[in-house]
C-alpha cells in the first residue's frame, strides 16, 4: 500500500490532493486499487479525525493513552559510547496497539474485570482474555501458536503489563473456560456500547445459519455431521445462528449441533433475542432456508413482523403471475418486482426478476447442460461400441452421479436404458430434453420471491430490507476468512464454545474498526489497515554510558511511523506514543 497524489490549480494556487493506493493481483495482471480519497491532509483534517477518534475511544481513553506513554521531560543529558549503541528486542507494535485501542473503546477491559474479578491467579483473567480477542483480531491462529509463538513477537506485554512467559497454552485453555459462563452479559453490554458508539437502531434485525468444521476428532456431543456450507462433508460441523443489525454490528448469536437444520433454529433465536433484549417493533430478516409452514404460523399468531425469503418450490405457485409482462415496476436499472397479495390478505408477496441474477443463472444452467450431454454422448459411445453385454445398473449408476454433479440441469432430460438385442451391448441409452423445462426456466431464471406481513412498507421499501440480509452473510464470511474461525481444534464442547464466543467479540471489534475507518474516509476494509500498521515495530534502544563502564540506559520506543502510516493515524485521530516504558539503567 501506498500514497499517490494529484495537483491542480485552482484560484491561482496549487492543491495537492492524495490517495491511499494498494497493488491487487487480478488473473496475471497486476493493477492499482484506490483504497481511500484522503484529500488535502490539513489541520482541519486533522481536527475532524481527533474528534473522530474520541467518539470511538472517548475522552477518558484517548488521555489514559496519553499518560500511559508520557515523555520524561526532565531527562537529564547524558554521555554514551556511539559505537556500542545497539537495537535490542524489536517486536510488532502498531496492530497489537490499534486492538488495544479497540478492546478499550468498546470496554471490554471493564466488563472482563467486573465478570471475572482478580483473585489469587498472577494474571488477571481479564487481560488473558484480552490477549486471545486481540490475537483473533491481529493474527487469528491456535491458543498453542499464540502463547508459544504470537505472544513474544507482540509488544502486548507493555500494553497489558503481562510478561511473556506467564502466558502458556494452559492458561489460555483455562481462561475459555472462564469468559463462556458470561456470554448473555457480554451480549448484552455489546449491544448498549454499539450503541452508544454509533447510534444504532435495533428495530431491524437480520438473522442466518452457518457451519463450521472440525479437524481431528471431537467428542463433543454438538459436533455432528450435516449439510455444510464449507464444502467438507468429510468433518463434523456445528451449526451458528448470528443476529445482526442492518449495519452488521453483532447483537447475539447461538450454536446448534451439526445435524440441526436452519429451519428449526428460527423459534429458539427469536424468543432468546427477545428474551435478554425485550420484546420490540421489530422486523426479522432471514433467508429461505428459515422458510416453514409452522415458522410463517408462529410469527403471524405472536405478532412478530417479518420479511423473510421463499424456496424456489414458491416460484411454481406464481407461474402466472410471473409469466404476465404485467404490472412489473423496476426500482432499481436492473431490478424489477411485481407485488401480489397472498391468498388469505395476511401477506404481501413480492416477486423480484433480477437482470444480474438472470445471466448468472442462464449461464450455470448453459454449463451444467453441456457437461450433462457431453457425458450421455460420450456414455452413448462407449456402449454403441461395446463388444459384450454391459450390465444396466453399472450404467444407471453413472448417470446418477453425472445428474448429481449437475444437478440444477438435470431434470431438463428424460433417459431410458432400453434393451437392444441387436447391439453386443445388449442396451442402447436414449435421451431428449423436456421443452417445458425450458419454457419454465426461460420464465423463472433471474427471479426470487419474498414474502412479508408488514402493510404499511412500500414494496420497495421491502426490497432494500430483505438485501439488507447480505450483512449477515458479510459477517460470517469475515468470521471465516479473516478472523479464521475455521477449522475448530478443540474437543471439549464449552471450549469449542467459548472458541466461537473469543471470534464474536473480535468481529465485534472489526465491525467497530470499519465503521471507525469509514467515517474517516479509510474504505472499508480493516485488514488493509491493520495490516499496514502491524510495519510498526518498538524496540529497545540500548545506551551504554560514557561515565559508567558497567551500565547501560535503555529506552523502550515506539518506531517512528513511514509517510503512509502516519496518514493512516492522522485519519483515524490516532497519536502514535514514542515510548513504552520511562527510561532505566541496567547492569551490563
Amino acid at each position: 500500500m501506498y500514497l499517490r497524489h494529484t495537483t491542480r490549480r485552482k484560484d491561482g494556487k496549487t492543491h495537492v490532493y492524495w490517495q491511499l493506493v494498494r497493488s491487487v493481483r487480478r488473473g496475471r495482471k497486476v493493477v492499482q486499487e484506490t483504497v481511500a480519497q484522503l484529500g488535502e491532509l490539513d489541520a482541519q483534517g486533522r481536527a475532524r479525525a481527533a474528534a473522530l477518534a474520541r467518539s470511538i475511544s472517548g475522552d477518558g481513553a484517548v488521555l489514559a493513552q496519553r499518560g500511559l506513554f508520557e515523555r520524561d521531560e526532565a531527562s537529564a543529558a547524558v554521555a554514551v559510547k556511539l559505537d556500542q549503541v545497539r537495537l535490542e528486542h524489536a517486536r510488532s507494535f502498531g496492530a497489537v496497539w490499534l486492538g488495544w485501542l479497540l478492546w478499550r473503546a468498546l470496554k471490554f477491559d471493564e466488563l472482563c474485570s467486573a465478570l471475572m474479578p482478580r483473585g489469587r491467579e498472577a494474571v488477571a483473567w481479564a487481560d488473558v482474555i484480552a490477549i486471545l480477542v486481540i490475537g483473533r483480531l491481529c493474527e487469528p491462529s491456535s491458543e498453542l501458536h499464540v502463547a508459544e509463538r504470537w505472544y513474544r513477537t507482540t509488544a502486548l506485554e507493555d500494553l497489558l503489563g503481562v510478561k511473556s512467559e506467564d502466558i502458556y497454552d494452559e492458561r489460555l485453555y483455562r481462561a475459555l473456560d472462564r469468559l463462556l459462563p458470561h456470554k448473555e452479559a457480554i451480549e448484552q453490554h455489546l449491544v448498549k456500547r454499539l450503541g452508544q458508539l454509533f447510534d444504532l437502531d435495533y428495530d431491524l434485525l437480520l438473522y442466518d445459519v452457518t457451519s463450521t468444521y472440525f479437524e481431528g476428532v471431537a467428542d463433543s456431543n454438538i459436533a455432528r455431521r450435516g449439510y455444510s456450507r464449507d464444502h467438507r462433508p468429510d468433518c463434523v460441523q456445528v451449526n451458528i445462528a448470528l443476529v445482526v443489525t442492518r449495519e452488521g454490528m453483532p447483537l447475539g448469536y447461538e450454536i446448534f449441533a451439526g445435524n440441526v437444520p436452519d429451519v428449526t433454529t428460527v423459534k429458539d433465536i427469536v424468543a432468546g433475542m427477545e428474551r435478554r433484549f425485550g420484546k420490540a417493533k421489530r422486523v426479522w430478516v432471514m433467508d429461505r432456508g428459515m422458510v416453514s409452514a409452522e415458522n410463517i404460523a408462529w410469527l403471524n399468531d405472536t405478532g412478530r413482523r417479518y420479511v423473510i425469503g421463499t424456496a424456489r418450490a414458491e416460484l411454481k405457485r406464481w407461474s402466472r403471475e410471473l409469466a404476465d409482462k404485467n404490472d412489473w415496476r423496476h426500482i432499481r436499472e436492473d431490478v424489477e418486482i411485481k407485488v401480489c397479495r397472498g391468498p388469505e390478505g395476511s401477506e404481501t408477496f413480492l416477486l423480484c426478476r433480477s437482470a444480474s441474477r438472470l445471466e448468472k443463472e442462464k449461464a450455470m444452467h448453459s454449463r451444467f447442460s453441456r457437461q450433462i450431454e457431453e457425458g450421455l454422448d460420450s456414455l452413448a459411445r462407449r456402449i454403441a461400441k461395446s463388444k459384450r453385454a454391459l450390465d444396466r445398473g453399472v450404467l444407471e449408476r453413472q448417470i446418477g452421479r453425472l445428474l448429481q454433479r449437475n444437478s440444477r440441469a438435470a431434470s431438463r432430460y428424460s433417459i431410458s436404458i432400453t434393451e437392444d438385442q441387436i447391439a453386443p451391448a445388449g442396451l442402447r441409452l436414449k435421451w431428449s430434453a423436456r421443452p417445458e423445462w425450458d419454457d419454465w426456466a426461460g420464465v423463472s431464471e433471474g427471479t426470487y420471491i419474498l414474502r412479508s406481513n408488514i402493510h404499511d412498507w412500500s414494496d420497495e421499501e421491502l426490497w432494500k430490507t430483505y438485501v439488507q440480509l447480505s450483512e449477515a452473510e458479510a459477517a460470517f464470511r469475515i468470521q471465516k476468512s479473516d478472523l479464521c474461525i475455521r477449522p475448530i481444534w478443540h474437543h471439549k464442547e464449552e471450549r469449542i464454545k467459548a472458541h466461537i464466543l473469543v471470534c464474536f467479540l473480535a468481529y465485534a471489534m472489526w465491525k467497530t474498526l470499519q465503521q471507525w475507518q469509514s467515517r474517516a474516509g479509510l474504505g472499508d476494509a480493516p485488514r488493509t489497515i491493520l495490516t499496514e500498521l502491524s510495519r510498526i515495530h518498538a524496540a529497545d534502544i540500548v545506551l551504554p554510558l560514557a561515565e559508567a563502564s558497567c551500565k547501560e540506559l535503555r529506552l523502550r520506543c515506539v518506531v517512528r511511523p513511514d509517510r503512509e502510516q502516519a496518514i493512516l493515524l492522522q485519519h483515524l485521530g490516532l497519536t502514535l506514543p514514542e515510548r513504552l516504558r520511562p527510561p532505566h539503567t541496567t547492569e551490563m
